[in-house]
């Protein structure tokens, strides 16, 4: 057992690297309250105004809304995509498996700079014009990565017996995916949509080079702290971007763990059947 003082120098340890992460995301929480124009410490004052003028400013307003509607449509191609991807490589053996599973994921481990150079140069040779579908499909290239990640490790997690009883006790296609597959696949589902929402919501790299004259509310916030504009806006616009990306990272961390939501609500009604 270790003794108490390395479980004090664990735990302070723990405590300065949670600090080093998160203080200067707090810092913009707090000065989103500034009562004034000009960044400095201490507040002269706080206040909510600034919340009101950026909800009011149509050009934060047309960004949230392009950033959200990009999300959910990348989203919603990384499931469909990742995870048929995730069942062929668990169910079936093929040559050339392995080098699959690895060109699924190289595009999360290459720096975003290339994967959005590499897609403008395909946009521009092929004479694609730049819209909000050039954007879904930059972001979904590693959004994809994420769910198929999820996916492939629980159904790595999932005993095959179950689907081989489901068949013997006489279950179809369709009633062995609803009553077996799908109660231990959908938190892993929800956790990787979740997932990729939150990495498509603040992608700034990848989304430069395809947006064209686009503008999502990352890209607003670049801007203008290049421009030194509307310092106390981007301050309340960068705070709601650290909520909208905490919550359902939040959320995919509690459904993906043991004790997920879906799965103690489904081990709940098994108990009570």
């Amino acid at each position: 057992m270790e003794s108490r003082g390395t479980r004090v120098a664990l735990a302070l340890w723990t405590l300065l690297v949670v600090a080093f992460l998160w203080l200067p995301l707090l810092l913009i929480a707090v000065y989103a309250f500034n009562a004034s124009q000009i960044q400095s410490w201490p507040l002269p004052g706080w206040t909510v105004h600034w919340f009101g003028v950026a909800w009011r400013d149509p050009d934060v307003r047309g960004s949230l809304w392009l950033s959200v509607k990009v999300g959910l449509l990348a989203t919603g191609v990384a499931i469909v995509l990742g995870s048929m991807a995730a069942f062929a490589i668990h169910r079936f053996r093929f040559f050339g498996r392995e080098s699959v599973s690895f060109l699924l994921l190289l595009p999360i481990a290459l720096p975003g700079i290339i994967t959005g150079m590499a897609l403008n140069s395909f946009y521009v040779y092929a004479g694609v014009g730049f819209s909000i579908w050039t954007i879904v499909i930059g972001h979904a290239t590693f959004c994809v990565v994420v769910v198929y990640n999820n996916v492939l490790a629980r159904l790595r997690r999932t005993q095959g017996s179950l689907i081989e009883a489901s068949s013997d006790l006489g279950a179809d296609g369709w009633q062995t995916f609803r009553f077996v597959v799908w109660p231990v696949l959908s938190t892993a589902l929800v956790a990787g949509g979740l997932l990729a929402f939150a990495l498509s919501f603040d992608e700034v790299i990848v989304t430069t080079f395809t947006a064209g004259a686009q503008t999502t509310l990352p890209i607003f916030i670049l801007d203008n702290l290049r421009q030194g504009q509307q310092f106390p806006v981007v301050n309340v616009v960068a705070f709601a971007v650290i909520l909208l990306t905490v919550v359902p990272v939040t959320i995919a961390q509690r459904l993906t763990s043991d004790a997920g939501i879906v799965r103690r609500v489904h081990a709940t009604e098994l108990t009570t059947a």
